[in-house]
């Protein structure tokens, strides 16, 4: 339940044996460091080894797997996004950069454009739930007053993005019967949610830019 970060120099990872991807369990050795003027402790890697596939790996793999059999991904039920949009719906947290970007991006390229936002925690103990509930309550009593929706936030570890690899929140996608855009983090954070949205976005940006002319 806690994080302690990690820095691995050059050397040292060139003495890793074979390719480690991500979401891979290690076992590290190294050197723990304190720098007194910020407080912050860091351990210093000197050795790393493979151990399996990390729990958060099995996880996203497990349903992944279970919902693509169920054909949530199939690109046939995939619902193309209208190209004059008066109405764009966000989920995400009314918050920090990603939102910010959105409203901006949005503005500054289809002026006269309605953007309603819906607050939501989107990482920690109940954001799957949150964001599900979101989407559900839009689709439930806007529809057909708005035109898209937008789900994301911006980037993070693996455990701040986890939220939209619960099934929760992919259930509540596909569902929807508004067309919905997944923008998760970076454009190399690949999520549940992206699989399962209507369209993926690489960033929260650049699903602004996606949704209107």
């Amino acid at each position: 339940d806690a994080v302690v970060q990690c820095v691995m120099w050059k050397s040292a990872a060139g003495r890793v044996r074979g390719s480690i991807d991500n979401g891979a369990e290690v076992l590290v050795r190294g050197r723990v460091s304190f720098y007194e003027k910020s407080g912050r402790c860091q351990l210093y890697v000197e050795q790393m080894e493979e151990r399996g596939l990390g729990v958060l790996e099995i996880k996203f793999r497990q349903l992944k797997e279970r919902l693509q059999k169920e054909g949530l991904f199939d690109s046939a039920r995939k619902q193309p996004l209208p190209p004059f949009p008066s109405t764009v719906a966000l989920v995400t947290s009314p918050t920090g950069a990603a939102v910010r970007d959105m409203i901006h991006v949005l503005s500054r390229r289809w002026p006269g454009l309605r953007i309603q936002l819906y607050g939501v925690r989107v990482q920690g103990p109940g954001a799957a739930q949150e964001i599900a509930e979101a989407i559900a309550a839009i689709d439930r009593h806007l529809f057909g007053r708005v035109d898209v929706l937008i789900v994301g936030r911006g980037g993070g570890s693996v455990e701040d993005l986890w939220a939209f690899n619960e099934e929760v929140v992919a259930r509540a996608i596909a569902a929807c019967r508004i067309p919905v855009v997944s923008a998760v983090g970076h454009e190399t954070d690949v999520s549940i949610s992206d699989f399962v949205a209507d369209v993926r976005a690489p960033t929260p940006s650049a699903a602004a830019e996606i949704v209107v002319p």
